[in-house]
């Protein structure tokens, strides 16, 4: 329940303790914020930042209060009036504050209509989830980062059993290959759905409704008599799935603070890249051991059964819903329609949902060469990643004659190497809390991690080609996983975060539009990784993908040094643009 607003000390105005509880007198009858208590909490003239976190859907195009889902107030309520007088010119305040100078500050609101206020979390609220349990806390970013790796590796584990789709249903490699690529389609799909709903009804119910949805599709990928059922049946699990991917993230991001988040962003990490490589471990060794395809699905769907409890016994995280429910609470007690958040003030549209949730990510790719550049190094990390699924099983199945079990155990070095990135990551997050101290950050700032990741993708690439021969020992080969999975988790950090600072005002537009590339990049090289090897040769095949990580080296090299130059020429506010004259021509044209 809200936390209920205090008393003034000042009310001694009513004698009859009945009339001052009753609902809409007693509304009358409490404090409310003025200047004087909002300046105090640090509400300035100039409005801060947006949060990456903030609303999309029906935002203002200037919101008068972007610290609401923050700040913590006494009476829980902060008027708009009020707010509309600091973030005025400063100016147009100094009038003010001379001509109402000889006026003393009244905390309690008088006259007959009741303004608009805005609801806030009190001071010490419960229901803020910053000011939760730490290790609760810390339990959630866990869960959220194990719902991730769930994911990620539902959609890779059939890779350990393509030849038993091979065999069920008399299909070729090629159609096979279809059943993990087909499902990371579908995780492009799903947060252009999913994103915008857990805006609306909240994060938790999303969570229950998209991951009871994909534990259920499970069923028809084990029982499905022919081959287009189950990619059809893949490709639903891939849309129903990926609400974890779009939301874990902000998961986290609700429940600490701007100051704590970044090192808890940093261990979450891995957690998209980790995922993936299990699942050709555990799909492999079900393979040999028990020769049933069905197994592999039952698997998966016992994982993400677990996962779907454990992220349904979690409350409501995304502030924004939670102080909506507030608000709707508070007008049905106290009668006062005027009990609003921000966002409640227009009505949400089809229309806006639409251009918000799904043209405008299509309008960032098409506009912003600056996200489209940083989205392309994503894009083929991940991408690799998955051609490493295809790659290993014509390198360690056919050269060596590995059976699917052991070929799995190849990929452990990615997730050891994964693990010496998560411990790198707190010390960049640390470097850049130093940044910060000495002067105002750049998003280049954000870019150390990857100058340090870049090299060893196309390291471990050079390696895995240099080593792929029958007279070398497997170990060389497989090492090539650790330069691979270092790079890899440290490359996504930082350009993850160098999105989110470089687009902070779209930066959940800028992440979808991330998300919608990247995913399509990972479905799509899979379907030619396989010919890809056998055309090419073992070595120049990884050779030719080194070379392409060669290129992909300079990117966030470049953008260190230039990225401030290249960010202010070409970033010209084309999502603003369009949302007022309709689709404008890229920046560099």
């Amino acid at each position: 329940m809200a936390s209920p607003r205090p008393q003034s000390p000042r009310d001694t105005r009513s004698p009859d303790r009945d009339l001052a509880q009753h609902p809409t007198l007693n509304l009358r009858l409490h404090r409310t914020e003025t200047r004087a208590t909002l300046q105090e909490l640090g509400v300035s003239e100039s409005s801060p930042q947006i949060d990456p976190n903030y609303p999309v859907l029906n935002r203002p195009q200037s919101p008068i209060f972007p610290e609401e889902y923050t700040l913590e107030t006494a009476t829980g309520l902060v008027p708009q009036a009020t707010l509309e007088q600091i973030r005025t010119r400063a100016s147009t305040v100094a009038t003010r504050r001379r001509t109402s100078s000889s006026v003393s500050p009244d905390l309690e609101k008088r006259g007959v209509e009741e303004p608009v206020e805005f609801v806030t979390f009190t001071i010490g609220d419960t229901e803020n989830p910053h000011n939760w349990n730490r290790r609760f806390r810390w339990y959630i970013t866990l869960v959220a980062s194990g719902l991730v790796v769930c994911i990620a590796f539902g959609s890779s584990v059939i890779t350990g059993g393509l030849g038993l789709v091979e065999e069920k249903y008399n299909v070729s490699l090629e159609v096979a290959i279809l059943t993990c690529s087909i499902m990371v389609l579908g995780f492009a799909v799903g947060p252009l759905l999913w994103s915008p709903l857990s805006e609306i009804i909240g994060r938790r119910p999303v969570y229950i409704i998209s991951l009871a949805l994909y534990t259920i599709f499970n069923i028809p990928c084990a029982l499905s008599p022919n081959i287009g059922g189950l990619l059809t049946a893949r490709f639903l699990c891939g849309v129903f799935s990926s609400s974890g991917l779009s939301l874990a993230g902000g998961t986290i991001a609700d429940i600490w603070n701007i100051e704590e988040r970044g090192m808890a962003i940093a261990y979450f990490a891995a957690a998209p890249y980790a995922g993936p490589v299990i699942g050709p471990i555990v799909g492999g060794w079900i393979n040999v051991g028990t020769h049933r395809l069905s197994l592999i699905f039952w698997v998966n769907l016992a994982f993400a059964g677990l996962m779907l409890v454990l992220m349904a016994l979690i409350p409501e995280t995304y502030a924004p819903v939670i102080l909506k429910r507030r608000a709707a609470r508070l007008r049905k007690e106290t009668g006062d329609l005027n009990i609003i958040t921000e966002q409640e003030k227009t009505k949400l549209t089809f229309n806006e949902i639409v251009k918000t949730s799904l043209i405008r990510p299509i309008t960032m790719i098409l506009t912003e060469p600056v996200l489209d550049l940083m989205c392309m190094y994503v894009v083929l990390i991940y991408a690799m990643l998955y051609a490493f699924f295809f790659a290993y099983p014509v390198i360690f199945g056919e050269l060596y004659g590995y059976n699917d079990g052991l070929i799995g155990l190849m990929f452990i070095p990615i997730i050891i190497g994964a693990a010496f990135a998560v411990v790198a990551t707190p010390q960049f997050e640390k470097q850049f809390k130093r940044t910060c101290a000495q002067r105002a950050p750049t998003a280049e700032d954000r870019l150390l991690g990857a100058m340090v990741g870049a090299p060893f993708i196309p390291i471990s690439l050079f390696i895995l080609g240099a080593t792929s021969y029958k007279h070398i020992i497997w170990v060389g080969p497989a090492s090539s996983g650790l330069a691979f999975g270092f790079g890899m988790v440290l490359c996504y950090y930082s350009v993850n975060n160098y999105i989110i600072d470089s687009y902070q005002k779209y930066a959940a537009s800028a992440l979808a539009a991330k998300v919608f590339l990247r995913s399509g990049g990972g479905a799509a090289f899979p379907l030619f990784t396989t010919q890809m090897y056998h055309t090419l040769g073992l070595q120049w095949a990884s050779w030719l993908l080194a070379f392409i990580g060669v290129g992909m080296f300079f990117i966030p090299f470049g953008f260190y040094f230039f990225g401030a130059a290249i960010r202010a020429k070409l970033n010209k506010e084309e999502v603003e643009e369009y949302e007022k004259n309709g689709p404008v021509a890229p920046a560099s044209s």
